[in-house]
């Protein structure tokens, strides 16, 4: 019975230490995935210069990252481009992850928050995946667009832009959407013992790293 008691302590002790650490693998798991996405939406940018200043509405063509939700309040986070400029994104305007192949889009219509939806990557389903969830899992601050539309974009130069999707545009590239002040995106988890966190996307340069902490 002693040696019984003896486990049963050692393994509640050994709990107590392995629980936060999971939260908190859970956390920066989330966060490396995240940012690792911005920051692949950023190289897309740099790599495929889509601005055609001659066409009106020339803006939406940014690459970008945006976070969507699912029919069952699940969320996605994609990468496209709306190169036709029709104010949607078309299945051959986004990117395929490499990690995988698979096109990095889901599907608003489907559930998403317990499952994968088929041919898309698996690795933009973050509410599957973090407990992540619509509408407050990813909050963006006033400083990025706020409630408008959670998406960022980038040009060329890998410099962030917010609420140019709607833009209804001209042919001279003013880019009045260009970020004026730094960007912060807070992430929030299901589970509240998880603290919520904070990535910076930086005005002039687009470079995004984990502040951890939210800003007040």
């Amino acid at each position: 019975m002693l040696e019984l008691i003896f486990v049963i302590i050692v393994v509640g002790i050994l709990a107590a230490l392995a629980i936060p650490r999971l939260k908190r693998d859970t956390q920066q798991e989330a966060v490396t995935n995240i940012l690792s996405a911005i920051r692949f939406a950023r190289y897309m940018a740099m790599n495929d210069n889509v601005i055609q200043p001659t066409k009106n509405k020339w803006q939406r063509a940014f690459w970008r990252i945006g976070f969507e939700k699912c029919s069952d309040n699940g969320m996605f986070y994609y990468i496209a481009s709306d190169k036709d400029l029709q104010g949607d994104i078309d299945a051959n305007e986004t990117v395929n992850d490499p990690a995988n192949g698979k096109p990095m889009m889901g599907n608003n219509a489907l559930p998403c928050a317990t499952q994968i939806q088929n041919g898309s990557s698996p690795n933009i389903f973050i509410t599957r995946h973090y407990k992540i969830s619509d509408p407050n899992g990813i909050t963006f601050a006033a400083d990025c667009g706020g409630a408008a539309g959670k998406y960022i974009g980038f040009d060329h130069l890998g410099r962030p832009y917010r609420g140019f999707a709607g833009n209804t545009g001209s042919a001279t590239p003013d880019y009045s959407t260009l970020l004026t002040q730094d960007c912060h995106i807070v992430i929030h988890f299901d589970d509240n013992s998880i603290s919520d966190t904070n990535i910076t996307i930086e005005k002039a340069t687009g470079h995004a790293y984990w502040t951890e902490h939210p800003e007040a």
